[in-house]
């Protein structure tokens, strides 16, 4: 399906003229013709004016109005005539229809997102829009297409990484109708396959990827172990996940501007135990940084002593004096020091 842009068609301001001054010219046929037809003359001026008035107002349900970023895709009996794209006052054939399966849709993004009014509002908003089904006249606002860029606000899930560790991931993508023709026609409801695919592509990619740096993982499918993760490396997950959706949605005319990651985190089942690893992780990291500045510092102590000739210690006063300084720097408490006023030995 060729989507076909109707361009020719900006004079719905000429039709309405036309007509209004049809029908005010077949009121007054009326008018006249049914005060001269007693005198003789032809009936011939009101019959034409009373046909005129059953069907003078079908050329108004061809008339269309499109503000900026709107497209309205028309079809005749069936067929796909074409769509409306630039904003104007346009007249189409009035028997045809706007077609639009996603115009009831609700899904959580831009423009689109249900604001929680009650059963009894929407039901009637409903079978208003029952109603105005047909596309005609002013139902047709509703089957308008937005071609504005909206942003899709994905529900959470909770996906398993590369590690088997759940992990609850959210993305926002931001996207727009570039076909018209084959968001209508080519799939059922271009904004239901829209999540779906944005589901489908986030557990495909999340899943190559571990949470955290984790040894032995090829994130890139080169054979060579990275330090890809989706916490350091979002940027990259979330083009990955971009072009993931780009790929499945092309053929619905949808384009998918950007993907973005809105909410990462362990599942909750595991995020206790996550919390403490990575705690102890911070902990062992921390004291190794301690025992190497300790053990600097020690050294550092003893070529001092020897070099200037302080004091000379044998073999075991080192050992307690490097004892007792690794005592102090490496507590997690302020040292209680000892006086000696006896001999060293």
């Amino acid at each position: 399906m060729e989507e076909k842009v109707l361009l020719h068609r900006k004079n719905g301001m000429l039709v309405l003229i036309l007509t209004t001054i049809l029908y005010l010219g077949a009121v007054a046929g009326c008018i006249f013709g049914g005060m001269m037809l007693g005198d003789g003359y032809s009936p011939a001026l009101l019959v034409v004016s009373i046909i005129w008035l059953c069907i003078g107002w079908i050329p108004y349900c061809g008339l269309r109005i499109l503000k900026p970023q709107e497209a309205l895709v028309l079809t005749l009996f069936g067929k796909y005539t074409g769509t409306l794209k630039n904003e104007g006052f346009y007249f189409v054939n009035p028997f045809s229809s706007s077609v639009n399966p996603a115009a009831d849709t609700h899904l959580h993004q831009s423009g689109d997102v249900d604001n929680g009014n009650t059963a009894a509002k929407s039901a009637l908003s409903l079978a208003f829009n029952m109603s105005k089904a047909d596309g005609s006249g002013t139902g047709s606002s509703s089957k308008k297409i937005s071609l504005k860029i909206m942003t899709l606000n994905n529900n959470r899930q909770k996906i398993n990484d590369c590690l088997g560790n759940p992990v609850e991931i959210g993305i926002a993508v931001m996207w727009r109708v570039v076909d018209t023709a084959k968001a209508v026609f080519n799939v059922d409801n271009y904004k239901e396959y829209l999540s779906l695919q944005c589901d489908t592509a986030l557990r495909n990619i999340v899943r190559i990827y571990p949470y955290d740096v984790a040894p032995n993982v090829d994130t890139t499918g080169d054979g060579i172990a990275d330090e890809g993760s989706l916490r350091g490396s979002s940027e990259i997950v979330a083009a990955r996940i971009r072009d993931e959706i780009q790929e499945r949605v092309r053929e619905a005319g949808l384009e998918v501007i950007e993907a973005r990651i809105t909410y990462l985190a362990y599942a909750p089942e595991i995020a206790a135990v996550m919390l403490q690893r990575q705690q102890a992780s911070a902990v062992v990291d921390a004291r190794k940084m301690i025992v190497d500045g300790a053990v600097g510092m020690v050294e550092m102590a003893l070529d001092r002593l020897n070099e200037k000739g302080v004091v000379e210690l044998d073999e075991e006063r080192k050992a307690a004096m490097v004892s007792n300084l690794l005592v102090v720097l490496c507590g997690n408490r302020d040292a209680q020091p000892i006086v000696n006023s006896g001999s060293l030995y």
